[in-house]
């Protein structure tokens, strides 16, 4: 089923791809990629021989119905994984035991340091736990890589994809077996993780922003709740001469 969605892929959106040649013919390796996109994880496994697997939602495996039943039939031929991420801490160790089960096999595993999409386009900073723990463990080759345009093919909210070509560069593998055992020195996770996040970065050609996406987009939030409450407030006075009162809700002069 991979090959028959990733041709299909291939074939409606034509996406270009540069640095091919970086990824292994075989073996073990992790593609770290900056997230646009829900479409990323279907367009990198669709310009590759290999098969990549990537981290999801269990609910996209478990909804109910016929909608529920092909959701699941395709994150499965797309070589998603999928995981209970609802229990915090719990589910983060059961999302790196995973990928270094996937590790393990000699396969490729795809992780997203930021942790979640992209709010605005720009780059955010990399969560040190997934990846390099992951990569540390196992002394898998980290390779970098970039979607262009991602979300320009189908921007959050929308179902319904835009037929707008995008593109993958994929980076040199960055080997990181230096600190292998090293998983428990929070510095180090930090040092690994804004080492890809920097190869990432100068491959998309992204604003870096150097905070958690996931902080970003709840001060997003309070901006927008922010801003609506503002403009509520002003259109309140407004009443005044609409309705006959003040405002406040007493009769005015002439009523």
């Amino acid at each position: 089923m991979k090959f028959s969605i990733g041709g299909s892929l291939k074939l409606a959106f034509r996406p270009w791809v540069e640095g091919i040649e970086n990824i292994p013919a075989e073996g073990p390796a992790i593609l770290a990629s900056n997230h646009l996109s829900f479409s990323d994880s279907f367009f990198l496994p669709a310009v590759l021989d290999r098969k990549v697997t990537f981290i999801a939602k269990a609910e996209y495996f478990t909804s109910p119905g016929v909608k529920g039943k092909l959701t699941a039939a395709f994150f499965k031929g797309v070589g998603q994984l999928p995981v209970d991420r609802s229990g915090g801490r719990g589910a983060g160790e059961a999302a790196i035991k995973s990928g270094i089960d996937v590790l393990e096999r000699g396969e490729l595993f795809g992780i997203y340091p930021e942790g979640t999409r992209s709010p605005d386009g720009r780059l955010y900073r990399g969560k040190p736990g997934g990846l390099a723990r992951v990569a540390l463990a196992t002394g898998a080759p980290v390779i970098p890589v970039a979607m262009i345009d991602t979300e320009k093919v189908q921007p959050p909210g929308k179902v319904v994809p835009k037929m707008i070509r995008p593109g993958i560069r994929i980076g040199k593998p960055l080997d990181f077996t230096r600190y292998q055992g090293m998983e428990g020195d929070r510095f180090i996770l930090r040092s690994v993780t804004d080492e890809v996040m920097y190869e990432i970065m100068k491959l998309s050609g992204q604003e870096y922003v150097d905070i958690y996406a996931t902080a970003a987009k709840r001060q997003m939030a309070e901006a927008a709740k922010a801003a609506e409450a503002k403009k509520k407030a002003e259109a309140e006075p407004g009443r005044a001469g609409r309705d006959g009162t003040d405002g406040e809700g007493k009769a005015g002069a002439g009523a």
